[in-house]
């Protein structure tokens, strides 16, 4: 699986950014999910938010439920994670990762996308 991931950027607290990864290549299909995780400067890769493609199910990390919001298009092999009310401590390096439900929740996904910048200002 290649993932191709984008939409970074500046934006002050409070605002809002939607990054994009799209899925190319053999993909997981239907037991298949996509997720984001996130490092910060200095910290080890944390998980931010996956999206799995049969139910469709989600499941959040700690430190970003009730501001993300993680969706899929089915028909474009994208997800799609909304950042809404932006803090400084939410600036880190996005990655698109990609792989089964459990392997994600893990923190092993075996297919990893560039990393996007997301800079928050306060």
């Amino acid at each position: 699986v290649q993932l191709q991931a984008s939409g970074g950027g500046l934006v002050q607290a409070g605002g809002s950014l939607r990054l994009s990864c799209a899925a190319s290549g053999r993909t997981f299909g239907g037991s298949g999910s996509m997720a984001w995780f996130r490092q910060l400067p200095g910290k080890e890769r944390e998980f931010v938010a996956v999206f799995s493609w049969s139910g469709p199910s989600t499941y959040y990390g700690d430190s970003v439920k009730g501001r993300f919001t993680i969706s899929g298009n089915n028909a474009k092999n994208t997800v799609y994670l909304q950042m809404n009310s932006l803090k400084s401590e939410d600036t880190a390096v996005y990655y698109c990762a990609a792989d089964k439900w459990r392997t994600v929740l893990a923190g092993r996904p075996g297919s990893w996308g560039q990393g996007t910048q997301v800079t928050v200002s306060s």
